[in-house]
């Protein structure tokens, strides 16, 4: 099955697929770590590259993830800054 036949399949179910920076598909539940350095806008603070974000929710958006880090609530990352581990 070709990446075309694939992503064909998946919309018709009505999923979306979420890929990460190196084109892994991600699902919930995984854990991703950064590929840069992220500031993170109303925290105050810097998310280094290499930090592990564990238990990721897809949100339907093909490039969003919801996810949680310490001391920060309701973190959304792009898909695009983030590697599966």
């Amino acid at each position: 099955m070709t990446a075309g036949e694939a992503a064909a399949k998946s919309a018709a179910a009505g999923r979306v697929e979420v890929r990460d920076a190196v084109g892994n598909l991600l699902a919930d539940g995984d854990s991703v770590a950064l590929v840069k350095d992220l500031k993170v806008k109303g925290a105050g603070q810097t998310l280094k590259r290499g930090v592990v974000i564990r238990s990721i929710r897809l949100t339907g958006d093909d490039q969003e993830i919801d996810c949680r880090y310490e001391g920060i609530k309701g973190l959304v990352l792009r898909a695009e800054f983030v590697r599966k581990l």
